[in-house]
């Protein structure tokens, strides 16, 4: 059975991140979109736009000199224009060292994405990491 076109969206997303791909991304998104990231770090809150978002992306490889991985593991979707992802994450900032689980609720308005609400397994810890 094919996979749903929403799942298909955010896996393209995912690999386009991976591989340092912002022109990729950025056609993913509605020009408008909105990216939530939790906490109380430096890269936390509501970043509105394209170029707010991709901003971010590049901010947090700068912050962590390249060492952000992420390992997309599952995309959930129910085929109302939502799609839910579970990823492994990993990085290291300032002699810290990060390696946790999260997620993301992505909304989805025909074949773009139009909102990224962002959430971690363990909160304290990615603010510790981001701090």
């Amino acid at each position: 059975m094919a996979e749903h076109p929403n799942a298909q969206l955010v896996r393209k997303g995912y690999e386009a991140f991976t591989r340092g791909d912002m022109d990729t991304l950025r056609g993913l998104m509605t020009a408008d979109a909105t990216h939530h990231v939790p906490g109380t770090g430096i890269l936390s809150g509501d970043h509105k736009g394209q170029d707010a978002i991709l901003d971010v992306y590049r901010r947090l490889g700068e912050e962590t000199g390249g060492t952000f991985r992420v390992e997309l593991r599952q995309v959930l979707v129910d085929g109302r224009g939502h799609a839910v992802t579970l990823h492994h994450f990993s990085a290291d900032r300032r002699g810290k060292h990060i390696d946790d689980d999260g997620g993301i609720v992505f909304r989805i308005v025909g074949d773009r994405i139009t909102d990224l609400d962002e959430c971690v397994a363990d909160l304290d810890a990615t603010n510790d990491f981001w701090s």
